[in-house]
């Protein structure tokens, strides 16, 4: 959401910020003769819009200025990859998210919000589209599929999803249900979490990384939620044992 109110700053870091990155890697391969590879962190935001399953085949048709700006790093680098032979793999990665997660971010502010909750260090969380489907994946699972891109002996674009979209809401019952309490007492909708232009389904197929890369998610959406509210249940006692 944030990038629509920041949409210079973001095209700045995200799209040119990858264009600097290439460069800066184009001139030292011509300078040493080194063999680098690239990887660049693309987003399943870059659809947008478009009807899911998402494969590599798909049009994109991004919806926010942090998803134009993912795309352009993408044709970049697939530019350079094309004109200049670089070693430069796009991984369009669904969402991933860890106990390491941001707390800006819609996975992270449940799981935290949830067990500050349960611990009585807060009291509501507010929210914005509770129908929106996303494909949930566990990081770790994603960043071995980035390794296994880069073991490769030619670069190449992949999608990598766990192939099952949920809802923020089904998030939300499964945090909640983690500490047994009804998420219907605790949850606000607030307009300010709303996007202007709305991205309502995102599913991934990754049939290419599995046949390509040997690569499966080993994380379950269940397991996820779980992993994410018991971390942030230990972090959220922490807490309160210090304000105490």
């Amino acid at each position: 959401r944030v990038s629509f109110d920041q949409p210079e700053y973001t095209a700045d870091i995200v799209a040119t910020g990858t264009l600097r990155l290439l460069e800066a890697v184009r001139e030292h391969i011509d300078r040493t003769g080194r063999a680098v590879k690239f990887y660049q962190a693309g987003s399943s935001e870059m659809f947008g819009a478009t009807e899911p399953p998402q494969g590599e085949s798909t049009p994109f048709h991004p919806r926010s200025p942090y998803a134009v700006s993912k795309l352009a790093a993408h044709w970049f680098s697939v530019n350079h990859r094309e004109a200049f032979g670089m070693f430069c793999c796009n991984g369009i990665l669904f969402n991933h998210e860890s106990p390491r997660r941001g707390e800006s971010f819609v996975t992270r502010k449940i799981s935290l919000a949830v067990a500050r909750i349960a611990v009585g260090t807060q009291k509501t969380l507010a929210l914005g589209n509770l129908e929106a489907r996303r494909d949930w994946g566990f990081a770790g699972d994603y960043v071995d599929a980035m390794w296994r891109m880069l073991q490769q002996s030619a670069p190449d674009d992949y999608v990598v999803a766990t192939g099952e979209s949920h809802s923020v809401r089904e998030f939300v019952e499964k945090a909640f249900a983690r500490v047994n309490l009804d998420w219907q007492r605790y949850v606000t909708r607030d307009e300010r979490y709303l996007r202007p232009s709305e991205v309502d389904h995102l599913l991934g197929d990754a049939s290419k990384a599995r046949e390509k890369l040997g690569w499966t998610p080993q994380v379950s959406f269940d397991g996820l939620v779980a992993m994410m509210v018991d971390a942030d249940l230990t972090l959220a006692e922490r807490e309160a044992r210090a304000s105490r």
